[in-house]
């Protein structure tokens, strides 16, 4: 079921020249979290949700750029991603998708269902010392979405889920490029710790929704629904207070 209201985009910052006029009449919704918080087990709920009720949905996440991704995967393997590279790969590989993807889905009134935003990027220029300002002003073509939730795991239970899924640990979640840390597991609780405090920190300023990720994943859904259901219902394009 398409909207049929239209919508002017909101930008945070400068935005795209040559979409400062368009209108959307779909909505954005994002799922933010560390790895192994369950985001892509909670999407994929959700797109049956959202799809039983009649709405059409797309969607997207990172490293999914057709232009970039591949070059993402290949640099993160080799261990080549220095703090600025990593950024701008990263905001290169968004640009793609918000503009190719993102607003052509929502000028046709599609639920855009976002596996990370900006607020994961921007969170990991923090803790890898980027100055915020320089880092906000990157993403300043990024629209703002329509509701933000982040997935708020404990890092032990990360870790235990990392192991669980994987028996690894990734470099650049484990923050090993940082040198936090001899011992790799410990690297990795004090990484994902300072992300998290920069969730924290960006909750007020962008209206981001902590949801605990803690819990089942009925429960975290049920939450989740609830909240999406009540923002689809209303006439406006954000529900970010």
């Amino acid at each position: 079921m398409m909207s049929d209201t239209n919508h002017k985009i909101i930008y945070y910052g400068h935005g795209i020249p040559y979409y400062q006029d368009i209108e959307i009449k779909g909505k954005l919704i994002v799922i933010e979290g560390p790895d192994s918080s369950g985001r892509s087990t909670q999407i994929s709920l959700l797109n049956s949700h959202l799809e039983a009720n009649g709405h059409a949905v797309v969607n997207t996440g990172l490293k999914r750029s057709e232009l970039i991704s591949e070059g993402i995967l290949w640099a993160k393997e080799h261990h080549l991603l220095r703090r600025r590279t990593m950024s701008l790969f990263y905001a290169a590989d968004f640009a793609d998708q918000l503009e190719n993807k993102i607003i052509p889905a929502l000028r046709a009134g599609y639920i855009v269902l976002a596996d990370r935003y900006i607020f994961t990027l921007m969170a990991r220029d923090a803790v890898r010392r980027i100055n915020q300002r320089w880092s906000h002003n990157l993403y300043g073509f990024a629209m703002k979405p329509s509701l933000i939730f982040y997935l708020d795991v404990e890092p032990r239970e990360l870790l235990r889920r990392v192991f669980e899924k994987n028996m690894t640990l990734d470099y650049y979640e484990s923050g090993e490029d940082l040198g936090l840390s001899d011992d790799l597991l410990e690297s990795f609780l004090l990484y994902q710790q300072k992300i998290k405090q920069q969730f924290i920190r960006m909750q007020k300023s962008y209206g981001i929704i902590p949801i605990d990720g803690n819990r089942s994943i009925e429960n975290i859904n049920l939450d989740l629904q609830k909240k999406i259901d009540q923002c689809l219902s209303t006439n406006n394009y954000t529900c970010v207070k």
